[in-house]
Order: C-alpha cells, then structure tokens, then sequence
C-alpha cells in the first residue's frame, strides 16, 4: 500500500532539466543548420556561372598580325557632272512647248522648250523705238553744235583779218611818222586800233576753246543716255532670245522641271544640261571617322562595274545628317555604264603604318579605346576574355597597341549577349 502511494507520487514529479537539455538540443541543431546552410550559399556565390556553350561557326574569329597596316576610311557617294549648266527662266512665261525630253544629247543651240510673253515682246519694241530716237536727238545735236561752231569759226577768221589789216596799216604809217611825213598822233591811233582788234582776236580764240569743251560734255550726257538704252535694248532682246531656251553647251539633258502650258516665274529652273564624260564623286564620309582626311589623299571610287582612281578634292566643312561630304575628282578611266546620279562605294587612303600588330575590327571597337575581347586557347575549345588596348583603326582593321601577341586568335563578333561570363566553351 505504501509502495504504491509512492509510485503514484512520483509520477507528479516534473523533471526541469530533461526539458532544459531538450531545448539546448534543439537550439544547437538550429545553430548547426543555420550555419551549414550560410557556408553552401557563400560557396554557391563563390562557384563560377558554367560557360556557355557556343556554336565556333557562329562566331566572327581572326589571327592577330603584325605588319603594314593601310588606314583607310570609306563612305557612300553618287557621281555628279563636274560641269552642270541649269537654265533658268528670265522673265515670267508660259511653257509653249517642249521640243526635247530628258536623255537626248543636245549641242549649245539646240532649242529645249518654247515660251511665251507677249509683254517682253512689247518692251522690247518699246527699248528699240527710244534708243533709234536717242540715236537720232544725238545726230541732231551734234550737227547743231558742229554748226555753231563753224559760225564762230567764221567769226574768228573776220576778226582776225580785221587785225592784219589794222596791223599793216599801223607799220606803214609807222615808217611815216618817223619819217616826219604824216603826223604821229595819226600812228598812235593806228597803233591803238591794232591793239583792239589783236584783243578781240585772243577772246574770239578763247571762245572758240571754250565752245569745243561745251561739244564735248553736252554730247558725252547725250552718248551716255545712249549707252544706257541700249543696254535696256540688249536686255529686251535677250529676254526675247531666251523665251527659246536653248541648252548653252554639249551634253546631255538631264531635267525638264516644268510642263506645256505651265506659267513660271523669274530664276525657275527650266532645264539642266550636264557633260556625262566628266564626273565626280561626292562621298558621305561618317563624321566620326574624318579626322583625318586632308585634301590630296588618294582614293578609290568602286562604281559596281570597276573601280577608279581618284584624289580628294574638297572636304565640305560642315555636317549634315552625321557625315560631311567630300569630293574626289576621278584620275583614273571611267567604266562602262558610268553615269551622273550613279551610287557608288568610296574608300580614301589616309595613311600606311609600318610594323604594327593588327586584326580586324571588332563589333563596337572604336579607335583608341580599351575594350575585353574574348581569346582563344591553343586547342581552340573555349575561349576566355583578356583587356586589350586598340590604336589607330582603319576600314575594317585596327591596331592593337596592348593585350595580345601575333598568332593570336580573338573572336570579333558582337558577344554582348554573354557580358556576364568571361569564358566561352567553342563546339
């Protein structure tokens, strides 16, 4: 009875340091838990993303070199006639008719289009009507003045017989007087009468020389009004000549902007003439790419049917739409087929570099920049990236100044896709 008393009594007792171990227990497994968890995640952190495996057929590869590298810039371009004649209309007019249609070789005479303007026919009657009749006021001015002067020629003559006489009478009847035969009053008068008509003389002398330099400023006003109606005539009757419009050189008509029974305007474009044998081409040059382009570099001008010298003529100083435009004048023979408006492939030669190491461009490498390009191992299984340093560039070649050797094999494709890895594995 006892016993059991004690077996029930002891069944209520708690036991606080079996729950205390429990709890340690339980806490150091969390511990350990946490722990081991952490270090897998730091070694996962830590591991490498697996290379990804790309196709070798896919990738763009070159061998670095070492050697001349020729820089060289290219651009698109069109031929254009070196010699262009548009002609424009002088005068507002109707387009009567067009006599010859783009494509036709014309010589300097031969008549384009037809116009009409009855009122420049009407000006210009008008301009000849007033020069005949300034013409005509000068010729009767010019008599009438020449007449004048013959009056005063004449005049001249009479007084100037007028004094020899009284100068002959003045020396006889000196010898007279002193001779005591007449009296000397009588010379002095005939002295005195000489003198007088000797001073009309030089004024009627004077008068003439003053008269002839009157001539002279009255008909040049007279001339000069001429001059300039007749330059009014001239313009008149250009402007009648150039209502049949007429092409002004050897060529080949390019353009005819305009329609029968179209009105235009003063300075419209009527027609463009063009010599199709002298040609150049103007390029459009990357902007990016012109620093070094000077006037007298050789160039190469590929028209699709051959390819031409050429040398750079004229760099234009401004951009428009990122490219500046050069010209090149062609050297070399023009090929077949060669024409104005013809699209072409230029390349300019800027400068040849002697024994560097080079390799073809790679996607977005620009010129003296420093870019990691993936290299190939010698087995040429995987490639991994390295920092290399490029120089001065060319078309489709760059100088490589830093980072790689000759013999070296580097993958220029674009890789953009793969930034995040710096190792390929190469099927």
């Amino acid at each position: 009875m006892w016993h059991g008393l004690c077996y029930v009594a002891g069944m209520d007792i708690k036991r606080e340091d079996l729950k205390q171990k429990k709890r340690r227990r339980q806490i150091g497994f969390g511990l350990f838990g946490a722990l081991a968890l952490a270090a897998v995640i730091m070694l996962v952190a830590r591991l490498e993303p697996a290379a990804p495996s790309v196709e070798r057929a896919s990738l763009w590869i070159d061998t670095v070199k070492r050697g001349e590298l020729l820089r060289e810039v290219r651009g698109p371009g069109t031929l254009v006639p070196t010699e262009i004649r548009w002609i424009s209309a002088e005068t507002s007019a109707n387009v009567e008719r067009i006599l010859v249609k783009p494509g036709a070789q014309v010589e300097p005479d031969t008549v384009i289009l037809e116009l009409s303007n009855p009122e420049v026919m009407e000006q210009q009657l008008a301009a000849n009507a007033a020069l005949t009749a300034a013409r005509a006021d000068l010729e009767a001015k010019r008599v009438s003045l020449e007449s004048q002067l013959l009056d005063q020629k004449a005049n001249l003559a009479s007084v100037e017989a007028d004094y020899e006489s009284a100068r002959l009478q003045m020396d006889a009847e000196k010898e007279l007087a002193d001779k005591g035969i007449i009296p000397r009053i009588q010379y002095r008068r005939s002295e005195l009468a000489a003198n007088q008509r000797k001073v009309r003389l030089d004024i009627e002398q004077e008068r003439i020389e003053k008269f002839r330099s009157t001539i002279s400023s009255q008909l040049a006003a007279d001339r000069a009004r001429v001059e300039q109606l007749a330059g009014t005539a001239a313009l008149r009757q250009r402007q009648v000549e150039a209502l049949a419009v007429k092409a002004g050189i050897s060529g080949v008509l390019q353009q005819v902007p305009v329609e029968e029974g179209q009105q235009v305007a003063p300075g419209r474009q009527l027609a463009r003439v063009a010599k199709p044998d002298q040609l150049r081409a103007e390029l459009r040059i990357p902007e990016t790419q012109m620093k070094d382009v000077v006037i007298g570099q050789a160039a190469r001008i590929d028209t699709r049917n051959g390819v031409v010298e050429g040398r750079v003529q004229r760099v234009d100083p401004a951009v428009v739409n990122g490219a500046v435009q050069v010209d090149v004048d062609l050297t070399g023979e023009l090929p077949a087929g060669a024409r104005p408006d013809l699209s072409v492939d230029g390349t300019i030669e800027l400068e040849k570099l002697e024994d560097v190491l080079y390799v073809g461009r790679p996607a977005f490498g620009q010129p003296d920049s420093e870019v990691r390009l993936f290299l190939l191992d010698e087995a040429g299984d995987s490639a991994h990236r390295v920092p290399v340093q490029l120089g001065r560039a060319s078309v489709s070649l760059i100088e490589i100044r830093r980072g790689l050797k000759p013999g070296d094999r580097i993958v220029l494709s674009d890789t953009s896709q793969w930034d995040r890895y710096d190792r390929l594995s190469l099927d």
